[in-house]
């Protein structure tokens, strides 16, 4: 099952997502064959980061959960809400994704 994480930043993050961003993007890609998508979620000026948004396949809701438990930036307190939700994928991506 896709679940998606839905993840705000908590104001002033700035400077500690930059910091953690290698750890963060190691643990990723750790999960690199079950990404469906992964990307931070932008401000109008479509430049300053004020979250992520992340499809990742799981084997349930525990395991999504246990895995942002664990994720660099949740442990450095970069996000102020988060919302995890299982996800059906029943659209083809047409727009945003490069080509295979």
């Amino acid at each position: 099952m896709i679940y998606i994480f839905h993840l705000l930043d908590r104001p002033g993050a700035a400077e500690i997502r930059q910091r953690v961003r290698p750890q963060h993007k190691a643990y990723l890609a750790q999960q690199a064959e079950r990404i469906a998508f992964a990307g931070p979620l932008l401000a109008d000026d479509g430049q300053t980061m004020v979250g992520s948004l992340l499809a990742i396949d799981f084997p349930d809701r525990d395991a999504a959960l246990r895995w942002l438990a664990e994720e660099p930036f949740t442990q450095a307190g970069v996000y102020a809400a988060s919302a995890v939700h299982a996800f059906a994928n029943l659209w083809p991506q047409k727009v945003g994704f490069p080509p295979a």
